[in-house]
């Protein structure tokens, strides 16, 4: 048995076994426990490390290659999440709170550092270690709908100018630490760096554009492309001798702008985030001793005095952010609580300064530092977001003028003809429901449906394959101008040949000049449902109109109950409530309004997002305003919340939510859960 396990730990497989299992289930088992699953990874890493299990080993190349990949997917990630339109905004007061949130908190850490016995080098790393954020309070602000708000947008552009300089002063540090360094050595390497990373931000912006504009729909190919583009530039980097993070940061930011927000920007972060940035944070587990680990939170001076310096230099910089551009306590609070959280960055650049050695094989930064910044970055990632949430209560959202917010139900966005419909039938089973449903929508907005189905021909096909798909299709449209002649409207049926059904439907749709589009979401426990969820998945980035995707459980007439859940973001509930609303009005139902929040929302959040609510209900609905009503339940568990309060109605209507990431650690699809254990009908709205 010990000569098995002992063969087993040195192979590369075995380990990397290992490591999925523990990405698998150690998160959700710490999420079960109300702990981040951020922290069961790091655990993790050490239970099966060298003072653990033994099972897996920092030292092999297995995890030196698997964790140089997840922290260069780390600031990749990080890169990504840089948005250059709202930069451009408020770029002169980002650069300002940017430079103040970088120099305060560099001179609190390299003063502190000294007065530990650190070295100059050693100091001013740790002091840049403190200068760089990431704002983990970004999801909860644009739950809230805060996001338009000045304060919120600065500190979001500020990270630029927090993390690039803090990945200059590593660069520099560590080639000071390894003795190549000199002021011909910096001014060559200032040089190269400014033609490097002028070459990757316009260079791979251009190359990026280039390359989608003529790839078109081919995600694979589009998908290789950007992570070449990574590590190239990791690559790159490592040539001019900066850190690979540096290049794996700016490639981030220069190819953002050619992957927009679609399929093929979800599926890189989504490698990312349930890969390669977990095993980086299962090795930065291995890294740790846990008996100095242990002495480090006795003997916790350090530690304290690193946090302290952090938490009070980054509100002096927000201070002096209130002070230049005049914003009130709440925005200077919602600004120090989006700036406090250490996480990508920091990360990355502490476990560079841990592995830099120089000729005599001193480390860069100490084991002492390393075991530090881990206790930080868990104090900053619980804190910030807490601040943040008590800061939101106070910030005033961007008003949002109903009358602006186009749907599909308004006239003014049928200019080119009627109301249009797009139904793609496939299931003969549920084409019924599908259309009844199509059906009370064009009947309130006197329109037309137009049931398409695509024939799926490939190339090479023989003429017999290609004319028993023709047929399908024309006896599927057939049946469906049937139905909606039963329910009393005009329908128009399509029959597209293409090769791709999602392409073909969004195609077809923009060349009906649809409204909306209405189609099924069968079971998902068969192969083919799971191959339809791709091509809903796809048609949800690549239509040009609203898609609403259904899963009836029965007659649409028959859904008199129906939940709708919304978040406080007036514009993108408008499109919800408004569907909602037109199926109740079309079979006598009553629409209720479901909004969950964070169990520590303050009250003040509460009464604001009930307002807001009940302001789009008059808007609305001003002569039946009883027929909706308003639930508000707080609670962290928001598809719990959403199964709970679905019991007893007959139509729950979601709006399609895409993983969210917070610098790739963590992941969020309450769509997902919903949908698995919903037992009643099934609405997915998704807005283009």
């Amino acid at each position: 048995m010990e000569l098995a396990l002992g063969f087993l730990k040195n192979e590369p497989i075995f380990a990397f076994a290992v490591l999925l299992a523990v990405i698998l289930v150690v998160p959700i088992f710490f999420e079960r426990l109300q702990l981040p699953g951020l922290i069961g990874l790091l655990a993790a890493g050490v239970a099966f490390g060298p003072n653990g299990l033994q099972l897996l080993q920092p030292q092999s190349e297995t995890m030196k290659l698997l964790s140089d990949i997840g922290v260069v997917y780390l600031m990749f990630v990080a890169g990504l999440e840089m948005d250059m339109t709202e930069f451009q905004k408020v770029k002169n007061r980002a650069i300002g709170f940017g430079s103040l949130t970088f120099i305060f908190p560099l001179i609190a850490g390299t003063i502190i550092a000294r007065f530990f016995g650190f070295s100059w080098n050693a100091s001013i790393l740790i002091g840049s270690l403190l200068s760089s954020h990431t704002p983990l309070g970004y999801p909860i602000l644009s739950r809230l709908g805060l996001m338009g708000n000045e304060a919120v947008m600065v500190t979001i552009g500020g990270t630029i100018f927090t993390n690039i300089p803090a990945l200059l002063v590593l660069a520099v540090c560590v080639s000071v630490h390894a003795g190549s360094f000199s002021l011909v050595n910096l001014a060559i390497m200032l040089v190269l760096l400014t033609l490097y990373t002028g070459i990757v931000l316009f260079g791979f912006d251009w190359a990026g554009r280039e390359f989608f504009r003529r790839s078109g729909d081919e995600e694979g190919n589009q998908f290789l492309f950007v992570l070449l583009a990574v590590f190239l530039a990791a690559v790159g980097a490592q040539i001019i001798g900066v850190e690979k993070i540096v290049g794996a940061f700016l490639a981030g930011m220069a190819v953002n702008g050619a992957m927009g927000s679609g399929p093929v920007k979800e599926k890189v972060v989504f490698v990312g985030s349930v890969l390669f940035i977990p095993i980086f944070m299962v090795n930065l587990g291995l890294l740790i001793d846990l008996p100095a680990f242990i002495e480090t939170l006795t003997s916790f001076w350090l530690t304290l005095a690193i946090i302290s310096g952090l938490l009070i230099s980054k509100l002096v910089a927000a201070l002096g952010t209130q002070l230049l551009y005049r914003y009130t306590r709440a925005e200077t609070l919602a600004i120090w609580s989006l700036s406090i959280p250490q996480v990508a960055a920091t990360l990355a650049a502490t476990i560079v300064g841990y592995n830099t050695l120089n000729p005599l094989g001193e480390r860069l930064l100490s084991e002492e530092v390393l075991n530090t910044v881990i206790v930080m970055m868990l104090v900053t990632a619980t804190l910030g977001p807490f601040l943040t949430a008590r800061a939101a209560a106070s910030l005033t959202p961007p008003t949002t003028n109903l009358d602006t917010v186009k749907t599909p139900f308004d006239e003014e966005n049928q200019p080119n003809g009627p109301f249009t419909v797009i139904v793609p039938v496939y299931n003969p089973e549920t084409e019924k429901n599908l259309v009844e449903m199509a059906a009370l929508l064009v009947r309130r907005e006197e329109g037309r449906i137009v049931p398409l189905s695509i024939a799926r021909v490939m190339a090479q096909m023989e003429a017999s394959a290609v004319d028993a798909a023709l047929i399908r299709s024309e006896n599927l449209v057939a049946a469906a101008v049937q139905l909606s002649q039963e329910f009393g409207v005009k329908a128009e049926p399509a029959v597209r040949i293409d090769d791709d059904i999602a392409q073909g439907i969004a195609h077809a749709s923009r060349e009906q000049k649809a409204s909306l589009i209405v189609m099924g979401w069968g079971e998902t426990t068969t192969l083919r449902a799971r191959l339809f969820g791709n091509v809903i998945d796809r048609l949800l980035w690549t239509a040009h109109c609203p898609v609403a995707v259904t899963r009836l459980r029965g007659s649409p007439v028959q859904m008199k109950r129906i939940l709708v859940s919304v978040d406080n973001l007036v514009a993108r509930a408008v499109f919800s409530v408004r569907f909602a609303y037109s199926l109740a009005q079309m079979n006598g139902g009553q629409v209720t309004l479901f909004h969950v929040c964070d169990r520590r929302t303050p009250e003040e959040v509460n009464a604001r997002i009930q307002a807001q609510l009940s302001a789009l209900i008059t808007e609305l609905a001003p002569s039946d305003p009883a027929q909706i009503q308003i639930v508000i339940a707080p609670n962290d568990d928001i598809p719990g919340a959403i199964l709970n309060e679905a019991i007893g109605y007959d139509l729950v209507i979601l709006q399609a939510t895409r993983r969210r990431t917070m610098s790739g650690l963590e992941m969020d699809d309450v769509t997902t859960t919903v949908i698995q254990e919903l037992s009643c009908s099934l609405v997915m709205l998704g807005s283009s």
